[in-house]
């Protein structure tokens, strides 16, 4: 067994792609913001699945209420951060002296 297989710098695209997730101001990335739905839309489908299963158990209707209501804040919250006009240096250089 070689020891450069084990050491081997990880991909391009992976390390771009979790740089670029990582930055500031990433939460508008597109790629990031398709992650988030998709993992809201997973956490549905299993909680559906779990009302079936369940004979529609009252904690489980809770649970997708709660996860509804925290998906729409958050799709809420990027949709106002995407409205909100870009700081610039002079806002910030003003608020460090206020």
């Amino acid at each position: 067994m070689s020891t450069s297989a084990l050491s081997s710098p990880p991909s391009d695209d992976s390390e771009s792609f979790f740089s670029t997730i990582l930055k500031p101001g990433s939460s508008l990335h597109p790629t990031f913001l398709l992650i988030v739905d998709g993992a809201f839309a997973f956490l549905l489908v299993v909680f559906i699945a779990l009302a079936f299963m369940t004979a529609g158990n009252i904690h489980i209707f809770a649970l997708m209420g709660i996860e509804l209501a925290l998906w729409a804040s958050i799709k809420w919250f990027v949709y106002e951060l995407q409205n909100s006009p870009p700081i610039t240096a002079e806002t910030e250089e003003s608020k460090k002296t206020s």
